[in-house]
């Protein structure tokens, strides 16, 4: 699989997906068109190398659990526009450099890889403040925050659009 395998339809569709889940989350994508297609290629290619759209400027693992923090939108998107105007790989930028009254900086890479012998499945039981066990556990979505209380976490997160296993039970 190369850069060359991937058609302009493929492109264009994938584009107006992401401007779409974008423009009804309140992100904004980096407004040069060029670039960000060049990183819609990437995003292509890694899904269909690893069955999973990782995000085209980090090395991935070719195991999904080990890379769930880095299926675009990456779980460090907020963080990097928050705090530097910019994902890391500047596909989504902040309201004001996509307006063009900011530039994005150099963004440090934030990723610590995650052992094979970490059980990603273990699962603290959610217990509130006051030492009761909750009757549903919180769901949180690692990309963008959302809260949900029920018995599993959502298939898709409604704001950010992100699956199913990048959530984690909060505890409070």
């Amino acid at each position: 699989m190369n850069i060359n395998d991937i058609t302009p339809e493929e492109v264009s569709t994938y584009y107006k997906k992401l401007e779409k889940n974008a423009t009804h989350s309140g992100y904004f994508l980096n407004p040069d068109k060029e670039f960000v297609n060049e990183l819609i290629k990437g995003l292509i290619i890694n899904r269909k190398r690893y069955g999973y759209a990782s995000c085209p400027c980090r090395l991935a693992t070719d195991t999904k659990v080990q890379d769930l923090d880095i299926i675009c939108p990456c779980d460090y998107r907020d963080q990097d526009i928050n705090e530097f105007g910019a994902c890391f790989c500047a596909l989504y930028v902040s309201q004001e450099v996509a307006k063009g009254k900011a530039k994005a900086r150099s963004i440090p890479d934030r990723r610590v890889l995650i052992s094979d012998s970490i059980d990603q499945q273990a699962r603290p039981t959610p217990i509130l403040a006051q030492g009761k066990t909750a009757k549903y556990p919180v769901w949180r979505c690692k990309v963008c925050g959302y809260l949900c209380a029920r018995d599993s976490a959502p298939e898709v997160c409604p704001i950010c659009k992100a699956t199913k296993e990048r959530f984690e039970e909060f505890v409070f």
